[in-house]
């Protein structure tokens, strides 16, 4: 049963955009919200109201109001009820698991009593409300349930996997640091993309980076054919410990962008983009290494430490000829967590330092989450048959 029946807005809520504009948002997003809702508990019961159908699978039994605290203000919707008590709408608790993190990660500064006056400030103008420590307390403690049990998930086969670190501020010991969060993004065996895992530390050391990559396996992580990557600190000799001899694509994006450091002169620079653009857009192996050798003993006598590190680092850019040719375009970098971090960083920047660690993580994990969710449910990212 399809989910929309019809997309019209009723005649009051047009007439109130015309008239307020985005001040109309909250009623806008209550009305789209509850029809979602309601065509959501048609598909779960497998009948429309008062229709007589084989298919059906309970029975409606009315709504129940719920307020939610948004960014737009508090709105109250109308959740529709079934008899069997076992419904309970996706669209209304998917899209809010990042919000309720963000509240909590900047409401967590009154309980630690951090920078009380701006956060209480931030909060009033984000979310329209202020919230009291005890409301803090008692919503942490559900969503940190929730998010544990989901950074703790079964994970399986994922034959490519993906590694970026990136930095927030928190408050330890009294001191603003900068913490390291390690993400993993995983290919699955079906072609899906999913976020495998996230993780927060005061350094991206190689311990810190091996206990990440000990969980996943942990958790069922087998099967990598490849790891794309950065060269971050300490990630090499973790991989290096933890997986053996599984071989590694370093992200071509960055090594074109490292080279630039080894470049002598300015006007140099389009050039050797260029060249090592065509390194990587080679049709093979064989070709990709031919040309590198042309390439360093071009810049042998003009750039000689741009030759030494073209000999030393770029061929870790070259070992996705290895794979199928469909897959290369998808395992030569790491943008495709460039959407992920986008989106971390849209949220942390509205805290700016956190309090603490556990604070970080939860927002973090709650992004994260979410747009796993969204990956894994959507279109496939690759297809491994031939």
């Amino acid at each position: 049963m399809a989910l929309t029946s019809d997309c019209s807005l009723p005649r009051e809520v047009v007439e109130l955009l015309i008239e307020q504009g985005l001040d109309a948002l909250p009623e806008l997003i209550r009305v789209i919200i509850n029809a979602t809702m309601q065509a959501e508990r048609e598909q779960y019961l497998g009948a429309a109201p008062y229709e007589r159908t084989e298919s059906r699978r309970g029975y409606a039994n009315g709504y129940k109001n719920k307020t939610v605290t948004t960014r737009v203000g508090r709105i109250t919707f109308e959740v529709p009820q079934t008899r069997d008590g076992g419904f309970y709408p996706q669209a209304l608790e998917k899209g809010l698991r990042s919000e309720r993190a963000l509240t909590m990660a900047m409401a967590e500064m009154y309980v630690q009593g951090v920078s009380t006056r701006k956060v209480a400030a931030i909060t009033e103008q984000l979310c329209g409300v202020g919230l009291s420590s005890m409301q803090v307390s008692r919503a942490a403690a559900q969503l940190d349930d929730a998010l544990g049990a989901w950074r703790e998930r079964e994970i399986g086969v994922c034959p490519y996997v993906y590694f970026d670190a990136r930095y927030e501020k928190v408050r330890e010991a009294g001191q603003v640091r900068d913490a390291a969060v390690l993400i993993a993004k995983g290919v699955t065996a079906e072609g899906k993309r999913s976020i495998l895992g996230v993780s927060i530390g005061l350094g991206e050391h190689e311990p810190h980076w091996r206990g990440f990559m000990q969980s996943l396996v942990a958790r069922g992580l087998s099967g990598v054919q490849l790891f794309i990557c950065d060269d971050h600190a300490g990630l090499k000799a973790a991989r290096l410990a933890v997986f053996g001899g599984v071989p590694w694509q370093r992200c071509q994006f960055h090594l074109q962008q490292n080279a630039s450091a080894y470049v002598p002169r300015l006007d140099m620079k389009a050039d050797v983009a260029r060249d090592i653009r065509d390194v990587f857009n080679a049709t093979s192996r064989t070709e990709a290494d031919e040309r590198l050798k042309q390439l360093i003993a071009k810049y042998a006598e003009s750039a000689p430490r741009l030759a030494s590190w073209l000999e030393s680092d770029l061929h870790e850019g070259l070992r996705v000829f290895d794979f199928p040719e469909k897959h290369r375009r998808l395992l030569r970098t790491t943008n495709g967590l460039e959407r992920l971090n986008r989106e971390i960083r849209r949220r942390t920047r509205v805290v700016g330092i956190f309090p603490n660690a556990n604070s970080c993580l939860r927002l973090v994990t709650a992004v994260a989450a979410e747009l796993s969710d969204d990956w894994e449910s959507g279109r496939l990212y690759l297809t491994f048959t031939t």
